[in-house]
């Protein structure tokens, strides 16, 4: 797996050799339509992407047809997708739906932030966050150690990598290659049909570290004079439990106002520089490794993070006392990241970077595909409501 940036430069690469391979694209750093729509653009052969292993054997398959799938599916891998932004209608079904689903209820209570508007922090402990590592994640998707036995991958893991993790951490910490930070913030907010609409802190508390007065959450009327600052518009289940994130906000007609978290997270662009001397070095295990480890540290803060935000909230007692068990949700609420099946478009990393300005926080940019660089970093919404779960649109 490579990050978006290598991608783009392999692209390039054979764009300007000259080269006619198709190539197969994916991991977890690239989404369909950065494959589809960025991708197809720097190169004139066929670029596909493959969610998982299987769909990638399936355009193996087609491309090894001689009953015309071959020159079909080349021609599809050499079209460009433009992906709109969600619209208010469906051409083909008529208007969406958005009605609010019927299996979600109110919330017990909506918590009071300590604070309104924007903060940023960064003196974390890099051993504190190495803690919040899934070892799963890292081993199995990240440095490849997926078709072992389980007897043989036990071993492998305590004899090879939890001794190359422990190394290669240390080394990271006395050369400095991250420099964990975040930015993030809390915004009245409401949900709205398919919308979630996010409101002006009053009293100037959009400002970084300005307060607001908690009066205006949990039963309290909504303010009369509540300043919109933007919408957010998600997907919504068209079938089963008619699911859209913006149920687990408090509805307008409940007149009560809710609270949104923000958060975008960063190790910084040091690990970046360092993983690209080492690939371009020839250093490919090397760079597997540092790659791997802060991919999925960028993801430890943002777990470890998202920790910090549920205990301003008042909701830790009800955070699993595990951290292994963080990784399967067994806390409350959620925390949801966009180009993932709840919220798939990329484009709304705008808003999120209206709202917490993270350029000039924490030194994250927008590429015009909509990611975030530093590659090693990732943002999310953050939901209180005890029945916000993943779910897939």
């Amino acid at each position: 797996m490579k990050s978006t940036l290598e991608m783009k430069y392999v692209i390039q690469e054979l764009e300007r050799q000259k080269l006619e391979f198709p190539v197969i694209c994916g991991g977890a750093a690239l989404t369909r339509k950065y494959v589809e729509d960025d991708l197809r653009r720097e190169y004139s052969n066929s670029v596909f992407y493959g969610e998982d292993a299987f769909a990638g054997l399936h355009v193996m398959e087609d491309l090894a047809a001689e009953d015309g799938k071959r020159e079909v599916r080349l021609k599809d891998g050499r079209t460009v997708k433009e992906y709109a932004k969600a619209a208010a209608v469906d051409e083909e079904i008529g208007p969406v739906f958005s009605e609010r689903s019927a299996v979600v209820t109110d919330a017990p209570n909506i918590p009071a932030p300590p604070f309104w508007g924007v903060r940023v922090v960064k003196d974390y402990d890099l051993r504190e966050i190495f803690n919040y590592i899934n070892d799963t994640a890292l081993f199995k998707n990240q440095w490849q150690l997926k078709t072992a036995s389980q007897e043989d991958y036990a071993r492998l893991v305590e004899e090879k990598y939890r001794p190359t993790r422990k190394k290669l951490e240390e080394d990271v910490i006395a050369a400095g290659w991250f420099e964990p930070k975040v930015v993030y913030g809390y915004f009245p907010a409401q949900g709205d049909g398919n919308d979630v609409v996010v409101y002006a802190p009053e009293n100037g508390a959009n400002r970084v570290g300005a307060g607001f007065h908690p009066a205006q959450t949990g039963q309290s009327p909504v303010s009369t004079h509540a300043k919109e600052i933007l919408r957010f518009t998600f997907p919504r289940q068209k079938e089963g439990r008619r699911l859209c994130i913006s149920d687990f906000f408090a509805a307008p007609s409940s007149e009560k106002m809710d609270v949104i978290g923000l958060s975008l997270v960063t190790i910084g662009p040091k690990a970046s520089v360092e993983t690209q001397r080492l690939f371009e070095g020839g250093e490919y295990t090397r760079y597997l490794y540092l790659h791997g480890l802060s991919v999925e540290t960028a993801e430890a803060l943002a777990e470890f993070h998202h920790k910090k935000m549920r205990a301003e909230l008042g909701m830790a007692a009800e955070d699993s006392p595990h951290i292994r068990d963080l990784f399967h949700q067994k806390y409350r609420g959620s925390r949801y990241s966009f180009g993932y099946p709840a919220c798939p478009n990329l484009e709304d990393q705008t808003k999120l970077f209206a709202l917490l300005k993270p350029e000039e926080n924490v030194g994250v940019r927008l590429t015009t595909g909509f990611l975030l660089e530093p590659e090693q970093s990732t943002s999310a919404i953050v939901v209180h409501h005890p029945g916000a779960k993943y779910f897939v649109v």
